[in-house]
């Protein structure tokens, strides 16, 4: 049986990025990948933070656009905009991919057809994992010091588990996304706006749709948070899709591909550890329910899993499990407990959406601060948010 210092299952944005930076810090580091090709079947807007490549010295080649400005169209039809810096749109191919070859660079084993099945301790306490070789059809066990899952939200960890959660079920979204491959360009500002949308499909559930512009086509999709047949999902996608169209690109022909996938929307997964297994990214439930970005929360979790690992392994961590909990929990927690809270508050009384959108035009300084980590703000800027919060709170309530 091979051991290994850290055994990642995934190697999305989560996974690859800790299996790159614990290899760099001299740990040894097998990544489970069920997929052939890293990042060829992820169903994703693939929207970056500003300053994420640079963040996380990622190369800027992976960026097709920068757009400078989000759309918000509420359920009453109305549109809103405003800066949100220098954001970033790419693909899942290319980011999963160039992270990948970068871990594989720093010296991580990279692993594909392999899907992960389940883990349990040997009669020592080490930490067994089990995957199926999908290429061979064989089952594999490895030994490992410490696991990192970060296998997407179609991660399926048991009830009984310390990092089970009996809301990962109702916290679920059906995603239907196409890509559109236009015969022309576009409307010059359909490269300079992400678009997200907000209404009640024909299914009576809430929707939430996207527009990222891309290099070579526009990601138009959209989401809803129930288990949903492909059928249903596209037709909503077609009567979606129109509605862009004659904005963005009248009378231009195109083509279009399809995908489909599952993502999350709910809250964070309460226990983030199992003795040496930790969890993080989708999978660990980090994502903003009001739009759906996780990739910079996935991102952080693999580096703060990475120095917790490479931490204890060289004395400056007593336990790398609890440090990685308590440092994620720390940053990302509030925020994101908070966001499936207030998605949940804006669903109720749809009007509440032209409520926040118009704040978010009227004080753009609060759509940057939105974008930040909680571990970012100084004391000024945490008065300006809670003044903020005061002043949304007062006004939805009367609707």
């Amino acid at each position: 049986m091979q051991d290994v210092a850290l055994l990642v299952v995934g190697c999305g944005p989560a996974g690859g990025t800790a299996a790159r930076e614990a290899a760099r810090a001299g740990v040894e580091t097998l990544v489970l990948e069920r997929d052939a090709i890293v990042g060829s079947k992820r169903v994703c807007a693939a929207g970056l933070r500003p300053g994420f490549c640079e963040n996380f010295d990622i190369p800027r080649e992976i960026v097709h656009c920068d757009p400078p400005t989000i759309a918000m169209h509420a359920t009453s039809g109305r549109r809103f905009e405003f800066p949100i810096g220098q954001g970033h749109t790419t693909t899942r191919e290319e980011l999963d991919g160039t992270i990948a070859a970068l871990a594989r660079s720093e010296g991580a084993e990279i692993r594909t057809n392999a899907l992960f099945r389940s883990y349990e301790r040997d009669d020592e306490g080490r930490t067994i994992v089990e995957y199926a070789d999908t290429s061979g059809g064989n089952r594999v066990k490895v030994r490992a010091q410490h696991v990192f899952l970060a296998q997407g939200a179609t991660a399926h960890i048991d009830h009984g588990s310390p990092l089970g959660f009996g809301e990962w079920n109702s916290g679920l979204i059906t995603c239907y996304q196409y890509r559109v491959y236009l015969e022309r360009p576009a409307t010059a500002r359909t490269y300079e706006t992400l678009e997200m949308h907000y209404y009640l499909g024909a299914t009576g559930k809430n929707v939430i749709a996207w527009m990222f512009p891309k290099r070579d086509h526009l990601s138009i999709g959209l989401g809803i948070q129930a288990k949903l047949p492909g059928k249903a999902l596209r037709a909503e996608l077609d009567a979606f899709l129109p509605t862009v169209e004659r904005r963005l690109f009248p009378g231009i022909g195109y083509t279009l591909r399809e995908e489909g996938n599952l993502l999350y929307g709910g809250r964070p997964r309460p226990n983030l550890s199992d003795g040496d297994v930790i969890i993080g990214g989708t999978a660990a439930g980090l994502v903003d329910a009001t739009t759906g970005e996780g990739i910079h929360e996935a991102a952080m979790s693999g580096r703060l899993a990475a120095d917790a690992v490479a931490g204890e392994r060289r004395g400056l961590v007593r336990n790398a499990a609890q440090a990685y909990e308590r440092t994620l929990q720390a940053i990302f927690y509030s925020r994101l407990r908070h966001r499936a809270r207030l998605m949940h508050f804006l669903e109720r009384r749809p009007i509440r959406f032209d409520l926040l959108f118009e704040q978010l035009t009227r004080f753009p300084k609060l759509a940057t601060l939105l974008q930040r980590d909680r571990n970012e703000f100084s004391l000024t800027e945490w008065v300006f948010l809670y003044a903020q919060a005061a002043l949304f709170a007062t006004r939805a309530l009367r609707t």
